[in-house]
């Protein structure tokens, strides 16, 4: 009997941890029910900022959409200069960025780990599309060093993100 009382208590073990699956800051079954109810306020206000940020998805494929009309029907008729590219080019990463910021709070709602590397490569991202449309005849050499030193320290925190990652599964 004792084993069997056993087993039933490492089954129940499980079904417990699932309650906590969503996200281990924000407990839903939190012992302190004003907490709890602050906690779902918050989980409230994370799923709104999700719909916000679809409808700023929206905007902002609307947006490129728009820049590229614009720049098409403009004289010289549907010719592109290099620095309509590069702008075109940053509307499409603001967008992007836009999308992981999104996949960002989806992961902290739905899982109970914070989603480092995903944070990680989204500053990336967005460092990458500021790079992308630098205007260099209004730049000076500290901001090129500060925006350099940025990208190599987001680089390496990657690296050793995704490092720590593979050798984690030794």
């Amino acid at each position: 009997m004792a084993g069997s009382n056993g087993e039933k208590e490492e089954l129940a073990v499980p079904e417990q941890e699932k309650k906590h699956e969503l996200h281990q800051e924000l407990p839903i079954d939190f012992p302190d029910p004003f907490f709890r109810g602050l906690h779902r306020v918050i989980r409230f206000a994370i799923r709104v900022l999700a719909v916000l940020m679809v409808a700023v998805i929206l905007w902002g494929v609307g947006d490129v959409i728009y820049i590229i009309y614009d720049r098409l029907v403009t004289p010289p008729f549907l010719l592109l200069d290099i620095n309509d590219i590069f702008f075109t080019f940053g509307a499409f990463m603001a967008v992007l960025i836009a999308v992981e910021i999104f996949i960002n709070i989806r992961l902290y709602l739905g899982t109970n780990v914070f989603p480092v590397q995903l944070v990680v490569a989204t500053a990336l991202m967005a460092i990458a599309r500021k790079v992308i449309v630098l205007d260099f005849e209004t730049l000076t050499p500290m901001y090129l060093l500060g925006i350099a030193a940025t990208t190599l320290a987001l680089g390496i925190t990657y690296w050793l993100l995704r490092h720590g990652d593979s050798s984690r599964d030794w």
